[in-house]
């Protein structure tokens, strides 16, 4: 997704430094126009001043990793913006420690998957309300019409996509489930025609369900992968948090239990959940037969 933004911002005539683990990808971004870092100092030391700095790595440790590694180099008023899907509370914790050192942070939520990353996506914002206001004119070319927002104080900005996401698992759930029972019907039906059917006009037309059908094309049975849906974290926080909030979320909560069921046994509904989160996300799937016999 990261690379997808800056090719977004670079066919707009924003200038973009680029710095990534993988120097193949440093090297392909820059063929594209952004100028090349070989390191964080590289990068810090190629922007001027406030400094915005844009991560988008898998949550975690990897964003404590680039955050440790960025603020040797960064001054008092410099932004850090962290574009994955972290957990809120980690959000708000980062943004305190970098606000002792006078350093900005922003919590953006960004959801559209690849090709949103590309040609327009939806983004939630958290923190620094200054900051937010710095760089909106960047969210307001990256994102789709009235596709981001500022949401609040720090945190509030990965809550929201957290929850988004939540939704995200009881719609797909749903889906899946849907053309489950198609399939139990007894009738010879064409699913990619279906979903074609439902995307044009119906209730529940949008874009899963244009995945659905691109899915489809591929095979009416989806052969072409397995019923193990992965659990990426965002639904079992929503989940921890509607706990914590005393909010009754069945919907989610069921769809993040099936989704461990899936583990261990295969429906047709878990392999149309595996097939949109590809469609959109370019999530990893495994194939017929791959996993059998591991604990």
């Amino acid at each position: 997704m990261g690379s997808n933004m800056v090719e977004h911002l670079l066919e707009l005539g924003h200038e973009v430094v680029a710095f990534d683990l993988s120097a193949e990808a440093v090297k392909a971004i820059a063929a594209k126009g952004a100028t090349a870092a070989s390191s964080l100092q590289h990068l810090v030391g190629e922007l001027a001043a406030p400094r915005v700095v844009w991560m988008m790595v898998p949550a975690g440790r990897p964003v404590d990793a680039v955050i440790d590694g960025l603020t040797p180099f960064l001054r008092a008023g410099d932004i850090v913006i962290d574009g994955g899907n972290s957990r809120y509370t980690d959000s708000v914790a980062r943004a305190e420690k970098l606000r002792k050192q006078g350093i900005r942070m922003l919590d953006i939520g960004t959801s559209g998957g690849l090709d949103g990353a590309r040609h327009g996506a939806c983004m939630m914002a958290g923190g620094d309300r200054e900051a937010y206001e710095h760089v909106e004119p960047v969210l307001r070319d990256l994102c789709v019409e009235n596709g981001y927002g500022y949401m609040g104080a720090s945190g509030s900005g990965h809550f929201v996509k957290m929850v988004h996401n939540g939704i995200e698992y009881g719609m797909m759930q749903a889906i899946g489930e849907g053309f489950e029972l198609l399939r139990a019907s007894g009738y010879d039906l064409d699913n990619q025609n279906v979903a074609r059917v439902w995307s044009n006009g119906s209730v529940i037309r949008g874009w899963l369900m244009d995945l659905a059908g691109k899915a489809f094309a591929q095979g009416n049975d989806l052969g072409w992968l397995g019923g193990k849906v992965a659990d990426s974290g965002e639904g079992r926080w929503t989940v921890e948090a509607a706990i914590e909030l005393g909010v009754a979320v069945p919907i989610i909560s069921g769809s993040l239990f099936r989704r461990f069921q899936s583990q261990n046994e295969e429906h047709f509904s878990d392999k149309v959940v595996a097939a949109l989160r590809h469609e959109f996300g370019g999530h990893a799937y495994e194939k017929p037969g791959e996993g059998e016999g591991k604990a």
